[in-house]
Parts: structure tokens; C-alpha cells; sequence
């Protein structure tokens, strides 16, 4: 089967939606199926610095990534998302849509211009559209009275969570069935014998909560002595939080973009993770991230996390408040054996759940039916 996997971002920064695409993309390869990823991309020079200030990956993209033009920053549901909306990409994809004559697309966020919009609209053959957003996706007010008669076309439509599933329902009613996103898991990982580290993945969105645990930081610090490895936010931002909240930097070690190698040995050295959102998470992947790594988490009683964080495998604290989180992480830090059950338990529970082979392969039946519905 040959699959178009197309995302409205662009390859070069990191995103959730990018990095299960990305996935996504390699582990339907790995499985036999001709995938390809029809994404946006931002090389390097001037211009892209000049419309994106944060750093991001620049070199050219594998051949299997089929870019579309360029993107630019747009504030939606809380973050800061690299969006592609230049009018060329249009034609790119259509191109593209000739050249690879694909069995299936599998379009994620799919009201999302112009990638995902145009997608639908040039494409007449099977389709598959995954939903990944939370929130009152306000936007769509307007997008739907303009191209969200674009949904009738599509087959089979996925959403990543019951709240995200309820979010898209809200203004494009019809069936959705709940797939979640895969979670690579590492063929060992024991949670005993870790650092005293603490690790937060994700940029710097206000929504992400990065500044509430650089506010609960010195006391954690104070307590436990252990370090903090921040992941995924560059390095002016986390400056810039640090000064504003005066907070020094004292056992902080800012990482920036990992890959996924980097990533995976970074938690597999860690001892817990801290994911303190506050508000307009869908899902949680950096929480089955961490899980698939025996990594126990401390996260925001938000909806997106309570569907994934359980007794055995996290601590749920109030979002916004820097001193449960203190005390939820250095709670969790001073008892080495309940933290260890609960790294067992949650390196479980994303086997059983989130496993990219188990993903896929309801991935591969959803698009099997849309071949057939669209026949």
C-alpha cells in the first residue's frame, strides 16, 4: 500500500504532531508500506532566522519527506505552531498528488491551511484525517463556513483522545473512532539505577508550563538535589522565563531539540518527568514518552492527562501551582521504591496501549476500510 501522510507544520521544528508523524512515517516503512510524508520545511539562511527566531533541524530532509514550502508562526489553541500558508504549496501538492498516486492519504489536523485544507480539496481518492486538538478551537467558526464541507470527504476519521474527539465533533459532527498516538518503547529499560535528574519536554507556549516549574525549581532543588533537564525549549527562552521569574539557574541544564536517540537515553537517565501544562493538551505524548522509558511523570490534572496518567503511573497536581508541584516531585523523589513500582507500571502501560506496533496496525485497518468505502 502506498500512503501520502500529510501534515500542515513543518518538518523543521519540532512539534507533537510532527514527531508522531515522523514516527509514524518510519514505522509504516519498517512495516513494508511505501509511506511518504508531505510536510512543510524551512532550510537554512536568513529568511528562515528572520521568520523563526527559535532553532529547529535544517538539513535537508530524508528522501521519503516530500517538502511543500515554507512556514511561519501562528498563535492557535494556547501555542505557537509552524504553519505553511504559502499559496505555491498548493500546486506543490497537487503535483505531488500526480506524481505518487497514492492508495491513501492520511491527513492529520485536516482544517488546517493550507496543507491540510488544500489536501482535501485536490485529492478525490481514499482519506483518512486524524484530529489531534483540544479546546474550543474558536477558529473553526469561521473555517467551517468556509472549507468545512472539505470533511465530507473524508473516510475514516481518527482522533487521538476522547477529548480531542469531542473538541473536533463540536463543529464537524459525524463518527470518529479514537486511535491513540504510538510511543516508540525501547527494547529495555529498568527504573532502577537513575540519576537524580528530572527531565521537562517541550517548547516554550505558555500553555506548556515551563515557567510554573522554573517557580517551584529552587525549592525542588533545595529538597532533592537533583538537576533539571529542559528539552525542546530553546535556550534564549528559557533565559528570558528565568529572568522574569527570577529564578536562578542553578542544577538546570538547558538541551534544546534532541533527536529521538538522544531523547530516548536522556529519560532512560531519568528519574522522573514534569509535564505542567495549563490547559489544551489533547493527549499527552510526552508522557507515554517517558513511560515507554520507565520514567514515572508529574503532571497537570488536565483533561488530556488524566486519560493517560494513572495511580500506578504518575501524580496528578493542580495546574498553575508551583508548590503541589514542588511537593508533588520531591514527594515522588524521596521514596526510591513506590517511584520504581511506578516506572515499572508505566513502561507497562505503554506497551500495552501506545506500542507504535499496536498503533500501526489499527492504522493499516483504518485504511483498508477507506480503500474499500471509497471504492
Amino acid at each position: 500500500m502506498k500512503i501520502g501522510i500529510v501534515v500542515p507544520y513543518s518538518w523543521s521544528f519540532w512539534g507533537g504532531v510532527v514527531d508522531h508523524a515522523d514516527q509514524q512515517l518510519r514505522v509504516l516503512r519498517a512495516l513494508g508500506a511505501d509511506a511518504k510524508l508531505v510536510i512543510g520545511n524551512d532550510p537554512p539562511g536568513s529568511f528562515t532566522h528572520l521568520l523563526h527566531p527559535g532553532r529547529g533541524r535544517h538539513e535537508e530532509p530524508p528522501p521519503e519527506v516530500l517538502a511543500v514550502g515554507r512556514s511561519v508562526i501562528v498563535p492557535a489553541n494556547g501555542s505557537l505552531p509552524n504553519i505553511v500558508l504559502s499559496p505555491p504549496s498548493v500546486l506543490r501538492i497537487r503535483r505531488i498528488f500526480e506524481r505518487e498516486r497514492f492508495d491513501v492519504i492520511h491527513v492529520h489536523e485536516p482544517m488546517t491551511p493550507a496543507i491540510g485544507v488544500a489536501a482535501l480539496a485536490q485529492w478525490d481518492g481514499p482519506t483518512v484525517a486524524t484530529f489531534h486538538a483540544n479546546g474550543s478551537l474558536g477558529w473553526m467558526r469561521f473555517g467551517r463556513r468556509v472549507w468545512g464541507f472539505l470533511a465530507e470527504r473524508i473516510d475514516r476519521r481518527i482522533a487521538v483522545s476522547e477529548q480531542a474527539r469531542d473538541s473536533a465533533a463540536r463543529w464537524l459532527p459525524g463518527e470518529y473512532v479514537v486511535v491513540p498516538n504510538g510511543v516508540l518503547v525501547p527494547p529495555r529499560a529498568e527504573p532502577a539505577e537513575r540519576e537524580q535528574r528530572i527531565v521537562f519536554i517541550g517548547r516554550h507556549d505558555p500553555r506548556k508550563g515551563m515557567q510554573v516549574l522554573l517557580r517551584a525549581w529552587p525549592e525542588i532543588h533545595r529538597r532533592t538535589g537533583a538537576r533539571l533537564r529542559l528539552v525542546g525549549a530553546d535556550e534564549l527562552a528559557v533565559r528570558l522565563v528565568l529572568a522574569r521569574t527570577r529564578v536562578p539557574d542553578d542544577g538546570i541544564d538547558i538541551l534544546g531539540v534532541l533527536t529521538d536517540d538522544e531523547l530516548t537515553a536522556e529519560l532512560l537517565a531519568a528519574k522522573a518527568l514534569v509535564a505542567c501544562s495549563l490547559g489544551g493538551e489533547s493527549f499527552g505524548m510526552v508522557l507515554t514518552r517517558a513511560f515507554a522509558c520507565a520514567v514515572p511523570a508529574v503532571a497537570s490534572d488536565i483533561s488530556g492527562y488524566r486519560g493517560v496518567v494513572t495511580p500506578e503511573t504518575g501524580v496528578l497536581v493542580p495546574p498553575g501551582d508551583a508548590d503541589a508541584l514542588a511537593d508533588a516531585v520531591t514527594g515522588l523523589l524521596a521514596d526510591e521504591e513506590a517511584r520504581q513500582q511506578r516506572g515499572a507500571a508505566a513502561r507497562e502501560l505503554a506497551q500495552e496501549r501506545y506500542a507504535w506496533d499496536r498503533v500501526a496496525a489499527r492504522l493499516l485497518e483504518l485504511y483498508e476500510e477507506a480503500v474499500q468505502v471509497a471504492a
